[in-house]
């Protein structure tokens, strides 16, 4: 029977519970038009999307450019990032609970917990990864190669889940110039406002990877995404 609760496998029990309690979170907050998933990726810096993810993570010659790194490398900034931090725990815990219990079976003994962990970052960072660019490249979420997110400013989108506050984005649609659906997180640009689903609003501005909007009042702008 697979052991859950020694301390040699609490680490990955302990990951476990908290992937359990993100997905609770998020549902939870889904039903009261906050997603969990919308705050954690308004939170995240401007990375660069384009970067090529494909490439191997290169030497630590500087600060920035190794967390840049790091982030292409994990496609961060191009899926959920709540998606990736599920990933994670998930293979972190199911490697140590599998490996400990299967060397604990087989050979009578657990590792070190140090030397489990590593072992299970080993397998759950890969995973995440590969995750990721599966995600990134089939899910039509994310820009074209040619539009860049800055063009989308001046155009209209429409919320279509959740509630669009200050601090609270929204996630909505728009079509870009090539007429590609393209999904974006949006809050007002004004204190006080908010965005019910369904609303139609103008970008007016880029922060990072929200965009600011106003409520558009004219009809003859009017461009839904379908």
């Amino acid at each position: 029977m697979m052991e859950f609760l020694h301390p040699a496998v609490a680490p990955f029990t302990i990951a476990l519970i908290i992937m359990g309690m993100l997905a609770l979170l998020e549902i939870i907050g889904l039903m009261f038009g906050m997603g969990l998933s919308g705050l954690l990726d308004s939170a995240l810096p401007d990375v660069d999307a384009d970067a090529d993810a494909d490439a191997d993570m290169p030497d630590a010659d500087g600060g920035a450019g190794v967390l840049g790194a790091v982030t292409s490398w994990l496609s961060i900034g191009r899926v959920p990032l709540l998606v990736l931090i599920v990933a994670f725990l998930t293979g972190f815990g199911l490697a140590g609970l599998i490996g400990q219990n299967t060397l604990k079976g087989v050979l009578g003994f657990y590792l070190p917990v140090p030397l489990a962990v590593a072992g299970a970052l080993i397998v759950a960072l890969p995973v995440t990864r590969h995750l990721g660019l599966a995600l990134a490249r089939l899910v039509p979420k994310e820009e074209t190669d040619a539009v860049s997110s800055d063009s989308f400013v001046g155009r209209t989108a429409v919320i279509i889940r959740g509630e669009a506050k200050q601090g609270l984005p929204a996630e909505a649609k728009l079509r870009d110039k090539a007429g590609t659906v393209q999904y974006v997180l949006v809050e007002p640009d004004e204190t006080g406002t908010s965005f019910a689903q369904g609303s139609e609003v103008i970008l007016v501005e880029r922060k990072g990877p929200v965009f600011r909007a106003i409520m558009n009042t004219l009809p003859a702008l009017s461009d839904r995404a379908g």
